[in-house]
């Protein structure tokens, strides 16, 4: 069941390198409404190549970003809060396009989580994590 809020210490230092983020098996993302009210969910993190990226699982017949409302939410307004830990990352998504970046991104999925499995019906959408500063020279 998806939250509100999230709380934690605010980061404000640049991250160069997410690869400490390894050791987590989950994080937390709040997006926000059309009416902009928080909705929090828990998500799946992988690092690749020092950069943090999220991903959401969609089965068969379901098309980005329908589906998902915390994707529904994100293809709007691409803004997010991580909580990692503790400690909060005001950060913004991108969808990830580039067939040779997420194939990278879902072969370090699964070797983080060896267990979960997604069936070869599905389609792993991949949303790269960067610095509210990066999305503009997107």
């Amino acid at each position: 069941m998806p939250g509100l809020w999230l709380r934690g210490d605010l980061a404000t230092n640049p991250v160069l390198d997410w690869s400490f983020t390894d050791k987590y098996q989950t994080v937390k993302v709040q997006t926000r409404d059309r009416l902009l009210f928080p909705h929090s969910i828990t998500t799946y993190c992988v690092s690749c190549s020092g950069q943090l990226y999220l991903t959401s699982v969609y089965r068969a017949g379901l098309q980005y970003p329908h589906g998902r409302r915390w994707n529904e939410n994100v293809a709007r307004d691409p803004h997010v809060r991580i909580k990692i830990g503790d400690q909060l990352f005001d950060r913004t998504l991108v969808y990830v396009t580039d067939p040779e970046e997420r194939a990278a991104v879902i072969r370090n999925k699964a070797k983080k989580y060896p267990e979960q499995i997604i069936p070869p019906t599905s389609y792993i959408n991949v949303f790269r994590v960067v610095s509210n500063d990066e999305r503009a020279s997107i």
